[in-house]
């Protein structure tokens, strides 16, 4: 009892009252180390120092959380579509962990406001969104356990920002969407990635180029060779209706 006290006495003398008492509403309780959610909130662009000398950032939590949200959301639709197969629940969590899917959550449910960045790398800000709500997740999991990150993603997340019904109906494999099309009119599409390199980074940078009847229409990059071509896929399709006069025989 006298340590959930001290816990709140620490929290509303903060400096950071305001960041602590929004992660409080959005959660649903009172975040016991406060540590954790900061670090979850720190892009590696703003990595800092702990006393042993190691670098701070967002990139483990990142990592844990996405195994959790992996993991409640594959229990979530098993029980809440017993009737239908491994295919259509494989579909609905790719659905549900797609980056842009994540981005919109985190924007829609305010994280945004408080993200800790300095980076100028348009792959890497397409990023920061996703990966902090997962990093949310890996330190509500940290400081709560497993049962209160699954209330998290279940309660406060999906209860709440997002219709089922409406993403059942959603086709996000846009890479697949373009073929379709361009087979039914005739068109040659083709896909050319680059894997490239940077110093500063030490993850690869992917470029997709998207090639109709051999006229380059649309590039897309991302961290695997999978969201290049699904970034690249989707900006041809928005500029479909202007490809047709041109290359249609």
């Amino acid at each position: 009892m006298f340590y959930h006290l001290f816990q709140r006495i620490k929290l509303f003398s903060s400096p950071r009252k305001e960041f602590y008492l929004f992660l409080k509403k959005l959660i649903g309780f009172y975040p016991r180390k406060l540590s954790w959610y900061d670090i979850a909130f720190t892009h590696r662009s703003a990595s800092g120092m702990d006393s042993q000398g190691n670098v701070v950032n967002n990139e483990r939590l990142e990592y844990l959380g996405d195994a959790i949200l992996g993991a409640v959301i594959a229990d979530f639709l098993y029980n809440r579509f017993p009737q239908e197969d491994e295919g259509f629940l494989t579909k609905m969590r790719s659905k549900l962990v797609n980056r842009s899917i994540l981005t919109n959550l985190t924007f829609e449910m305010g994280l945004n406001k408080f993200i800790d960045s300095n980076t100028n790398n348009s792959v890497e800000k397409s990023h920061i969104f996703g990966d902090v709500l997962e990093a949310l997740i890996g330190a509500i999991y940290l400081d709560k356990g497993y049962s209160a990150a699954k209330y998290f993603i279940t309660k406060r997340i999906l209860s709440r920002y997002v219709d089922l019904k409406e993403l059942e109906q959603i086709d996000l494999n846009y890479k697949s969407k373009l073929i379709e099309w361009s087979q039914k009119n005739k068109l040659e599409v083709k896909f050319d990635t680059l894997e490239e390199y940077s110093e500063k980074n030490k993850q690869p940078r992917f470029v997709s180029i998207v090639e109709i009847n051999s006229r380059e229409i649309s590039r897309g990059t991302g961290t695997s060779k999978k969201e290049a071509q699904q970034n690249a896929a989707r900006m041809a399709i928005e500029k479909k209706d202007t490809v047709m006069p041109v290359t249609r025989h």
